[in-house]
């Protein structure tokens, strides 16, 4: 913290200078100009102000140049290129420096770094055709360019950079065609983005010569024409951002190739066709985004139901038809499905249920009809669901008042009947939209609904319900007698039995706090998919044990889900209780996820029928009458 001291510029004989991350403040010493021998100049991270003084920009030996994060100001100066012939790194990223990039930074021949992104640098950019060890080259969000056909020409005076890696120019004013020299861009470039820039014309026709593409953003260019097929080619491609354009065409079944391909945004283009069935092969693809297009065609079953889709599928407005397939409940880990905006029709697939994760559903402008699925109980963790502008029917269901994150509700414009529940979200009329649905009453007062009431032909309903249980009742008295005396023996027994639930919330802190931080001394057992902790929860101070999976276990998340699945159907009092979950990220950013059971204080069945040696001369064993009656116990059960 502080300022830098003046008293630095006497060290004569310093060649490294490393101050960053240490939230300095003030200027920049106009005394550091003194160290005529610096190679290393490293203050990023840091609150400095003012300007790089120009005796540190004129000693010839400075090869490292770093001053990111910060607020510094001024221009470059024009010898720059002369005055640093040794500069092989180049970063004053995220500053306030303006003016132009001068014409000189080519003759800097050893530069490998040059990075000036995100400050308010303008004008055009000169020839660089001299930097022939240039890697990293970002431009990011300055005001470079004028909109001019010939903004981009520099593009092609790096094609002598025969080991470039990154390249980034998005976000600035560069206007023209995107030159076609961009496919003859060196196989070692792994980054390239031209996003956010007034350029115009087609993709570059051989982009898929650029073999070692692992990012690619050329998204809001204006670009018009096909995607070309050969970007089939980019077989190391990870991220590709094609969004926002005058694109058009069908989307190319090549893009199947792409097999290591992570997150795919088509979105806000002119794009027409189907949906090609060969995405489904992008088995690594968790973001897929082509909303806004002009797709056409029911919704192929084996792209919708990708499994490794865990962040977005966006397929709004656009013209798809059909239903929408059952292959949807694969989509266990996605967050966010929008197929809104489309003519899909039918029924809602009660697979949808087995979305657990989903935190958003938007399925509004379409022809769904029928009723919302009991399946949808499932989505426990749902924030926003828009089923509005649909033909659904029959009674709103009460679980959505158990959904205790849900933030937006909107069942507007359709046909439901029936009473609007009055508990959860239903409380909160700025979250809940049921306006267009004429059939439903009662409700909260301030959703002026009219009041819910019994006719001639609910009562005649009730009565024709009443009918079939009677006659049952009459016909097979005794059978019902016998299967009452069944019963109340079973109830009986059921009364001695420990019923309560419990409602715990828990995050991953409260798991930390529990469990030590995860101490040695708190383990209790280690299993296939992961290590069981004893724990004190404390907003109770209940003992528990907790099982927390290890996710780079291949087959622990599908061992998590069948386990809530399991104990979510089963109840018995010789099963060991599940008292909550905890699902959610860790302090890293990282999935977790954790069981937390009741603590059981005399170990297992399995411990008392194998005798296992304490360790304080105490061994547990079952006589022979106690092992008969946990036999006959079990077998009653």
């Amino acid at each position: 913290m502080g300022n830098i001291p003046a008293s630095l510029g006497n060290l004569s004989s310093l060649e490294q200078l490393y101050l960053a991350r240490n939230n300095l403040s003030g200027s920049i010493p106009e005394a550091l100009g003194n160290l005529i021998r610096i190679r290393e100049f490293a203050l990023g991270e840091n609150w400095l102000s003012g300007s790089i003084p120009r005796a540190i920009l004129n000693c010839s030996s400075l090869a490292l140049l770093d001053v990111v994060e910060n607020q510094l100001q001024g221009s470059l100066p024009a010898d720059i290129g002369f005055t640093l012939p040794n500069l092989d790194t180049f970063t004053i990223s995220f500053n306030q420096f303006t003016g132009p990039i001068p014409p000189s930074i080519s003759n800097a021949t050893n530069l490998v770094e040059f990075e000036i992104s995100v400050n308010n640098l303008s004008g055009g950019v000169p020839s660089l055709e001299n930097l022939h060890k240039l890697q990293w080259f970002l431009f990011t969000a300055n005001h470079l360019g004028s909109g001019g056909r010939h903004d981009l020409s520099f593009l092609c005076s790096l094609g002598n950079a025969t080991g470039l890696e990154w390249l980034r120019i998005d976000d600035n004013s560069f206007g023209g065609i995107m030159p076609d020299c961009l496919s003859n861009f060196s196989t070692t470039l792994t980054e390239l983005n031209t996003g956010g820039n007034p350029t115009f014309g087609e993709m570059p026709r051989e982009i898929g010569n650029l073999v070692n593409l692992g990012s690619l953003y050329m998204h809001s260019n204006g670009l018009s024409g096909d995607v070309p097929f050969n970007i089939g080619n980019l077989r190391n491609l990870v991220e590709l951002g094609l969004e926002n354009n005058k694109l058009s065409g069908v989307i190319p079944s090549s893009l199947g190739y792409l097999e290591k391909l992570t997150r795919a945004y088509l979105h806000g283009n002119s794009f027409e066709g189907t949906i090609p069935s060969n995405l489904s092969k992008c088995q690594n693809l968790i973001d897929l985004d082509l909303s806004d297009n002009n797709l056409s065609g029911t919704i192929p079953p084996e792209v919708i139901g990708l499994s490794s889709l865990s962040i977005l599928l966006n397929l709004s407005r656009n013209h798809l038809t059909g239903v929408l397939p059952f292959e949807v409940g694969n989509l266990k880990l996605l967050a966010s499905l929008d197929v809104s905006g489309n003519v899909l029709r039918d029924k809602i697939p009660a697979s949808l249920g087995n979305c657990e994760g989903l935190l958003v559903l938007k399925m509004q402008d379409n022809f769904f009809n029928g009723s919302i699925p009991q399946s949808i109980s499932s989505l426990r963790g749902i924030e926003e669901l828009d089923l509005s502008h649909n033909n659904l029917s029959g009674e709103i269901p009460k679980f959505l008042e158990a959904f205790d994150f849900l933030r937006n509700l909107n069942l507007s414009y359709n046909e439901f009947e029936g009473t609007l529940p009055i508990k959860g979200i239903f409380k909160n009329m700025s979250a809940t939209f049921v306006i267009g649905n004429d059939k439903l009453c009662g409700g909260m007062p301030e959703f002026q609904l009219p009041e819910c009431s019994f006719g001639d032909s609910q009562t005649k309903k009730f009565v024709r319900k009443l009918q079939l249980p009677i006659f049952i009742f009459l016909g097979f008295l005794g059978v019902v007698l016998v299967l009452a005396s069944l019963y109340l023996y079973r109830l009986k027994r059921k009364r001695k039995e420990s019923v309560s639930t419990s409602s715990l919330n828990v995050s991953y802190r409260t798991i930390v706090q529990a469990t030590d931080n995860f101490s040695l001394e708190k383990l209790i057992g280690v299993g296939g998919f992961g290590s069981v902790y004893k724990g004190i929860l404390h907003e109770n101070g209940n003992i528990v044990a907790i099982k927390v999976l290890n996710l780079l276990h291949h087959g622990a998340l599908k061992s998590f889900i069948d386990e809530c699945e399991a104990f979510r159907n089963i109840r018995h009092r010789n099963l060991l209780k599940i008292l909550t979950v905890c699902s959610g990220i860790d302090y890293q950013g990282n999935d977790f996820k954790a069981l937390v059971y009741e603590y059981m204080v005399n170990g297992s069945l399995v411990d008392w029928l194998h005798r296992q040696d304490e360790g304080n001369g105490y061994t547990k064993k079952l006589n022979f009458v106690q092992r008969i009656n946990v036999a006959i116990d079990v077998l009653l059960r």
